[in-house]
Parts: C-alpha cells; structure tokens; sequence
C-alpha cells in the first residue's frame, strides 16, 4: 500500500500534459445527480449525496481543487475518453466490459440489484411470471446488461431510461409493472413517500457478471498516477473515519462490503 504522505506527490497528475502545483491542480468529476441517496439536486441547485460527499473527502484527502460536472450516466464513460473530465465518480460499477474502456480505482462500495414492483406482487426465482410485463431499467448499467442478456429473451418487455428518476415517475403513472435496478437507491425509493405500496419482489441478483466488485472511480485508460492517488485517497477516509461519516448520513448499515 503507498503511504499516505504520497498522496500529496501524486496530486501532481496531469490534466493536459504538464505538472501542475497542488494548488493550482483541478480535477474535474463527472456525476449524473439523479441517483438519490448517492446524488441528486437541492431547489437551488446545489448537488447533494453520498457519492458527491465522498469525493469532496477524497479531493480534500488529496489536497486538489475539484469541480463538479454534471451529465447523463451513459455519457460519462465517453467524456473521459474526450477529456472532458478527468474522473468520473458516480456509482459506476468496476466490471470487464467498462474496463476494456476505462481504467478504475478499488471499490468504495458494493450493492446488489432487485426489482421493485406493487407490494403483494410475487415473482419466481427464474422471472417466469414476469412474461408479458414491462421492466424499467437505467441506460448503460450494469442491470441494463442483465435486462437486454436474461429478462428480454424471456419475452420481458424492457424500457430504458436516462435516469432512475424518469422511471419512478412512469412507475408512478402505470407504465411500468417494476423497476430493475440497484438495491441501495431503491431502499432509498422505498423509504420515501412516492414509494409507499411497492416492495422488493424476486431474488436479489448478486452475480459478480453483472454486478461486478462494487462501486469505482473511473479515469482514462493509462492513467495509472490518479487511480493510485484516488486509491491512496480511499484508504484514508476509511482509516480517519470520514468513510463511515459519510456513509452513516445516508445508510443504516455498512455498503462497503
């Protein structure tokens, strides 16, 4: 493990081409603020959450300026590639297939899938019953994958969407008959009052094929100094307690593992 006084040399990362002072560096993180509990907006338009805490924590660890780039999840792999921002830290899931695109930091926690339909709703471990019915599921992640793979070939009907919240407003309307999606926000969905009378339905989906090893930061391929700097940074809030003080604002238990 690089120690943590590194950390400080490694903030010296390039942006665009040359080293620049502590001081003076900026990363900029790509996060799409539709993701409640991990990142939405306030009205006035500040971006709030857990994942936009962290990586205010880990840019402080990193003794760097940050400045936040909102955009579409499914957009975000393509801006690193144009350089558009240098990390991109928003619930992504590490996985083979993002990896032959981007480079990723160690997770900074993990969640399984599981749909949510209308409480009282039953669904077999092999979603038969799910035949004939219409499935919501975010653009480009990884239940997307699991839906195009499994649900679509068994005569599911899937509908995507840029966010999961353009699918709780369809839910809502009976556009849908369920959710597919992380199990940490939809607890969070389910605790809220637009979330009253659906619950959890069906087995819960922790394949590492398709839900990975958790949560990273992704960087542009062969920028091995921030994903070590980024990891370093993990590291130390974990050690200083700044990870569970974060974590403990949004969640009732321990996401990391």
């Amino acid at each position: 493990m690089k120690k943590r006084h590194f950390t400080s040399a490694l903030a010296l990362i390039l942006l665009a081409g040359g080293p620049l002072l502590a001081a003076e560096k900026t990363l900029r993180i790509g996060i799409e603020p539709a993701y409640p509990p991990f990142a939405s907006k306030t009205s006035d338009g500040r971006i709030v959450g857990f994942d936009h805490d962290i990586g205010n924590a880990l840019c402080a660890q990193m003794k760097v300026n940050c400045v936040w780039v909102e955009g579409e999840f499914d957009g975000l792999i393509p801006s690193l590639k144009v350089k558009k921002i240098d990390m991109a830290l928003s619930s992504m899931t590490i996985n083979e297939d993002r990896r032959r695109s981007v480079d990723f930091t160690r997770k900074y926690y993990f969640t399984s899938s599981r749909l949510v339909m209308k409480a009282g709703a039953v669904v077999d471990d092999q979603y038969a019953s799910l035949k004939g019915k219409t499935v919501g599921v975010q653009r480009a992640t990884t239940t997307d994958r699991y839906a195009s793979e499994v649900f679509e070939p068994m005569g599911i009907a899937v509908k995507r969407y840029a966010n999961n919240e353009e699918i709780y407003r369809d839910l809502a309307v009976g556009r849908l008959d369920a959710i597919f999606a992380d199990t940490l926000p939809l607890n969070d969905f389910l605790g809220m009052p637009r979330g009253k009378g659906y619950a959890f339905v069906g087995p819960e989906l922790k394949d590492p094929k398709y839900v990975g090893e958790g949560a990273g930061i992704a960087v542009r391929k062969g920028n091995t100094e921030l994903v070590s700097a980024l990891n370093a940074a993990i590291d130390g809030i974990r050690a200083s307690g700044e990870y569970q003080k974060i974590s403990q604002q949004y969640f009732k238990s321990d996401i990391y593992d």
